[in-house]
Parts: structure tokens; C-alpha cells; sequence
């Protein structure tokens, strides 16, 4: 590992103590409670996934730039919605330096999460010297990471509860304006925002390569994105099913998922699981280096 990557990574797992503090109070809520309108109403928001996981993205944006601008980079957003990664870490003196870091929020279920998607397995991370679907070619990025939000989930006992509509005192004296209802809605008053029950609750941070909570499954229907593994502490720790093997294994396995064959019991199969392709790569020695765990259940060879 360079002193590129090494300050990188130093100054990422910094910057992840820090946020934990940024969007949480010292009670552990979400600092968001809703957005508010001109007549000064709060709103507040659905614990849908996708409307959390924007605004979460929107909400540690700014301390993002902050952290960019203190470690000397520059950053560079997708210029399409459908292109790895979210961010680009460019080094404002050595512009060949570029980290990619993904956003990936998902909550808790369990005790585990229910995993999240680590890219494309195909294109772009098959051909490495190519720009397509990617802001810059893959080999171009020194590392590639994974910035995750762990959160829990409020239960509420009505659906509605989630999307009510307060008026809040201290903010009403301060700048005036009263209203009993919007439309037909009725607005329900109370002394202060801390009065607002938030969505989610209860963060964990962690970022870490994105080879290292890579699990053998790809993470989404039929598309071609790699799967992460789901155990939270094995996420916070990089503890994924290649962390002993290392990156040129996950590298090899992924860019020859679902394409690489062997013949097993007379019958031709496609390799899916790490444990078929090292058996097929001769090297059935490394098994004790898989971490179990994530992986796919394996088969008596």
C-alpha cells in the first residue's frame, strides 16, 4: 500500500468518527426531523428506504466537500445516475490520484442488514481501461470504497404517523405565522423540534475497501452488481468472504462470474460460488481462507 492510499484511508476512517456526531444527537436521532415550508410547518418524511437514504446522502454532503477539501482532493459526482462510483477523490496536486467512494445506506433487520450492492460486476469492471457507465476507467482509481449508514428503523403505529404535519412554538414566536390546518390536513402543535419523534435512530458508520465486504453472491435480481456480505460487525471490520484470499481473487472470481464453466458429475455448470471457482483454479488449499460466513453454502467436492 503507497502513502496515497495509506493517507486516504487514514484521514476516511477520521472522518467516520466524526459523522456519527454530525447527524445524531447525544440521545442517538437522526438530527432531520422534516422539512418545513414558508408558512414554517414541519413536514415530516416517510422511513421509506429510498427517501432516508437521499436525504441521509444530502444531510453528510457538505461535511464530504469539508473532508475533500482538508485531505487535499477535489471532488468529482457521477455525471449520470447509473454510473460508478458517487464520488471521485481527486488529488488537487497529482491528478492521476483518484479514490472512488460509494454511498450505501440500509438499516438493520434482525441483527444483520439486508446487504446492498457493491457495482457492476460486468462492463466497466471488466474492461478497466474503458469509460463507459464509469466517471473514469477503473483502473485509473488507486482503491475503490465503500462509505456505509447503518441505521435503525422507528416503528410507527399508523402509517400516517409518519407523514404529520407540526407547527412548531419556539420557531412560531420567533417568526410568526399560525395556521390550524393545510388543506385538509390538520396541523398539530407543539413546544419544540426536539418534540418530533425522528425517522431513524441508532447510526453505525464504516468504510472500508469495497473487496473486503464483498461477498460470492451478486447482490441484486438479475442485474450484474456484486453482492456485500450482511453481518454488521464483519461490514464495520471489512470481514467480507475475500478479506483472507485478497484482491486479485475477488478481482478474478467477479470478472469471471457467471461466465466460467467446469464440468462436475458429467454435467457442464457455471461457477457461482467461490467455492466451485478455486476448485476449478486447482487451489481447493485456500478453502481455509474463505470467510464462511458470507458465503455461499458449500458442497461436498
Amino acid at each position: 500500500m503507497d502513502k496515497y492510499t495509506q493517507d486516504f484511508e487514514r484521514g476516511l476512517d477520521k472522518f467516520v468518527d466524526e459523522l456519527k456526531k454530525y447527524v445524531s444527537t447525544s440521545d442517538g436521532d437522526w438530527t432531520v426531523k422534516g422539512f418545513i415550508d414558508i408558512y414554517k410547518n414541519i413536514y415530516t418524511i416517510s422511513s421509506d428506504t429510498k427517501i432516508v437514504s437521499k436525504i441521509l446522502e444530502i444531510h453528510i454532503f457538505p461535511e464530504i466537500l469539508r473532508f475533500a477539501e482538508r485531505i487535499g482532493y477535489k471532488i468529482v459526482l457521477a455525471e449520470h445516475q447509473n454510473w460508478y462510483p458517487d464520488l471521485t477523490f481527486v488529488n488537487k496536486e497529482n491528478e492521476s490520484i483518484k479514490f472512488a467512494l460509494d454511498l450505501k445506506t440500509t438499516y438493520r433487520r434482525n441483527g444483520n442488514v439486508s446487504g446492498f450492492t457493491l457495482g457492476s460486476h460486468g462492463g466497466y469492471f471488466k474492461e478497466r481501461d474503458k469509460a463507459k457507465n464509469i466517471q473514469f476507467p477503473y483502473n485509473e482509481y488507486k482503491g475503490h470504497y465503500c462509505l456505509g449508514i447503518i441505521y435503525t428503523r422507528v416503528d410507527f403505529n399508523d402509517d400516517l404517523a409518519e407523514t404529520e404535519i407540526f407547527q412548531v412554538e419556539e420557531i412560531a414566536q420567533e417568526y410568526g405565522q399560525k395556521n390550524e390546518s393545510v388543506g385538509l390536513r390538520k396541523v398539530t402543535k407543539i413546544d419544540n423540534l426536539k418534540s418530533i419523534t425522528s425517522v431513524i435512530n441508532d447510526f453505525d458508520f464504516f468504510a472500508v475497501p469495497k473487496w473486503k465486504i464483498a461477498s460470492d453472491s451478486q447482490g441484486s435480481g438479475n442485474t450484474a452488481n456484486i453482492g456485500s456480505i450482511k453481518d454488521i460487525d464483519d461490514l464495520k471490520s471489512g470481514n467480507g468472504v475475500f478479506s483472507q484470499l485478497g484482491e486479485d481473487w475477488f478481482d478474478e472470481y467477479w470478472v469471471n462470474y457467471g461466465s466460467a464453466t467446469m464440468i462436475k458429475d458429467g454435467k457442464t455448470i457455471k461457477i457461482s460460488s467461490i467455492w466451485e471457482f478455486l476448485e476449478f483454479k486447482g487451489r481447493t488449499d485456500l478453502f481455509d481462507k474463505v470467510i464462511e460466513k458470507g458465503a455461499k453454502r458449500r458442497k461436498e467436492i
